[in-house]
């Protein structure tokens, strides 16, 4: 094991914390009564359904007490971080991540073996893609004034293999900031989401309703194409801004009043039902379908996946007409939700504060079809969903006069056997995999797991990094302040051995993150934690431990590298 892996293992230096009495860590949560309706599964599965969610509709808008976010049970005794479970049935691959609260992001095979490292300065900002050509490029978070509120990002870097910083690229002021996700596109250039900052009169001469704003400014959402000037910046060449398209139909002196049940194509300003949080839409992934030139959107905030003509131009993506659909930057799709433009109540929802909307590629089973993972922030469980998408013969989306969009109910659908063993209450993600299992990411948690179609688990592993370095078998981690568990990751993605990005490369395992269980006890790491935010429910917080939450790996602030 070389010397520069080695080094990575050793837990960074620690701030020296105010440690209090910190309760026993509970492997096993009482489990919920399962219905009567529902078969049980032989051991070791979830539950899966092949038309459509059930009781995926439950759960309402509002805040409320959030269930507990569970730490994954290894089968084997003793353990509680690293490899769980890899079987036959694994796709094969490499998996990459990047731990939410550390700044190193890992190529690893399904032994739980790292066989590549890329090291940067900052914490993800959020997600990371392996390249073609082997590179990574990676999102990083900037502390700016102004920002999300979550998911902040605001620069891209991209490394060679060999860990060389090849360009970097910020875009983030009090104004804009990249945010969440981004997605490399063939072309070489990246596309982000970005949201840009309105003032209190702007939303309010766009529609939205005064009494509702509980900030004095909105950061509605909006999607850049970045060509990457190397070595360092980049320009926007198209873009796209929800607020181009916008309804409502509170103020008939305004200009973009009407019906939004009559306009599925434009966005209702109350679309989320509840009242208006600066970070509005809180769009948090999307994806780019190169055949179609299309990209999708999940649009947390109004519970909804969207999808958006990439072939205007960026004047056609301000207006209405254009582009291959004649839409414009009107959206050509929308599905989870159809109480957010007028054609449906809300127990029509099916989808319950979503992340990663990701069509399936060419080739896999399902191909063409979106999975999404359904996150259930406010119904306690989580969820991934598989829908067919409505098209027709010229690759139109269909929707009826009057009706919502289709599909009525997903095609697949999984959940754990005792379903609230399988939460995840933000971030996370899903990916078909080549033989048609599911990787999923269950990122509040750090669990990584894979299912078959019908529902078996496979592959699992937990994420050992946390801030401030890798715990040792054992251990548990804490919980920051929103509940987030210390190892959390935003997503993962798994690259077939036949990945171009691989070829040629050494890929000889280098040996496990995780420290020895002789190091159980002696890291600290597991005692971090942090106030619980007084609008979290029992998942929200880690007690009121120490310091540990504030110290570590923070990231840089306004582009300066961290010391």
């Amino acid at each position: 094991m070389n010397d520069k892996y080695q080094a990575m293992k050793r837990p960074l230096p620690k701030v020296l914390f105010a440690f209090l009495t910190v309760a026993s860590a509970t492997l096993l949560a009482v489990a919920q009564e399962q219905p009567n309706d529902r078969p049980s599964r032989p051991e070791g599965r979830g539950r899966v359904q092949e038309s459509g969610p059930g009781r995926g509709r439950e759960g309402g808008g509002g805040r409320r007490e959030m269930a507990e976010n569970k730490t994954p049970t290894s089968p084997n005794p003793g353990q509680t971080i690293g490899l769980f479970l890899n079987t036959p049935k694994a796709c094969p691959g490499y998996t990459l991540f990047a731990p939410k609260h550390n700044t190193v992001t890992y190529l690893m095979d399904n032994e739980g073996r790292v066989v590549h490292q890329w090291k940067s300065a900052y914490e993800p900002g959020q997600s990371a893609y392996l390249l073609p050509n082997g590179h990574l490029v990676r999102a990083c978070m900037l502390r700016v004034q102004g920002g999300t509120g979550g998911g902040e990002g605001g620069r891209l870097e991209e490394y060679d293999w060999d860990g060389n910083l090849v360009w970097e690229f910020n875009h983030a002021t009090r104004d804009y900031q990249l945010h969440h996700d981004f997605k490399p596109m063939p072309n070489g250039h990246i596309l982000a989401l970005m949201v840009e900052r309105k003032s209190r009169e702007e939303a309010i001469a766009a529609g939205f309703d005064p009494r509702m704003l509980r900030d004095d400014f909105l950061v509605p959402d909006a999607v850049v194409e970045i060509e990457p000037v190397y070595p360092k910046g980049g320009k926007i060449v198209w873009e796209w801004h929800v607020w181009d398209h916008l309804i409502q139909n509170t103020d008939q002196t305004k200009p973009n009043y009407g019906d939004p049940a009559a306009h599925p194509e434009l966005v209702d300003v109350a679309c989320n039902g509840r009242a208006t949080a600066a970070f509005w839409n809180h769009m948090n992934s999307l994806d780019y379908h190169a055949t179609l030139d299309q990209i999708s959107l999940s649009v947390r905030g109004c519970n909804e996946i969207w999808i958006i003509d990439h072939s205007t131009t960026t004047q056609e993506a301000a207006g209405h007409t254009g582009g291959k659909h004649g839409k414009g930057g009107d959206l050509i799709y929308r599905w989870g939700n159809p109480a957010a433009y007028g054609r449906g109540k809300a127990s029509d929802k099916q989808l319950v504060q979503q992340h990663d909307g990701l069509w399936i590629p060419d080739g896999y089973p399902g191909a063409g079809h979106m999975t999404i993972f359904n996150n259930g922030y406010d119904r306690g469980w989580s969820s991934v969903e598989e829908i067919v998408l409505p098209m027709d013969a010229n690759g139109r989306y269909t929707l009826e006069a009057g009706e919502a969009y289709g599909p009525a109910k997903p095609i697949w659908h999984y959940e754990a056997e005792n379903r609230t063993d399988f939460f995840s209450s933000e971030i996370s993600g899903a990916q078909r995999l080549p033989n048609g299992n599911t990787l999923i990411c269950a990122g509040v948690v750090g669990h990584l797991f894979e299912i078959t179609p019908d529902g078996e688990m496979v592959w699992q592993y937990v994420n050992p990094m946390v801030r401030g370095g890798i715990l040792a078998q054992g251990e548990l981690p804490g919980k920051d302040m929103r509940g987030h568990l210390w190892n959390a990751v935003f997503k993962a993605h798994r690259y077939g051995p036949e990945y171009p990005g691989l070829a040629g490369r050494d890929l000889t395992p280098k040996g496990v993150i995780e420290l020895p269980a002789s190091e159980k006890g002696k890291t600290g790491l597991h005692l971090m934690t942090e106030a619980q935010r007084p609008d979290r429910g029992p998942g929200g917080g880690g007690g009121r431990g120490g310091q540990g939450g504030q110290g570590g790996n923070r990231p840089a602030r306004d582009g300066q590298p961290q010391r």
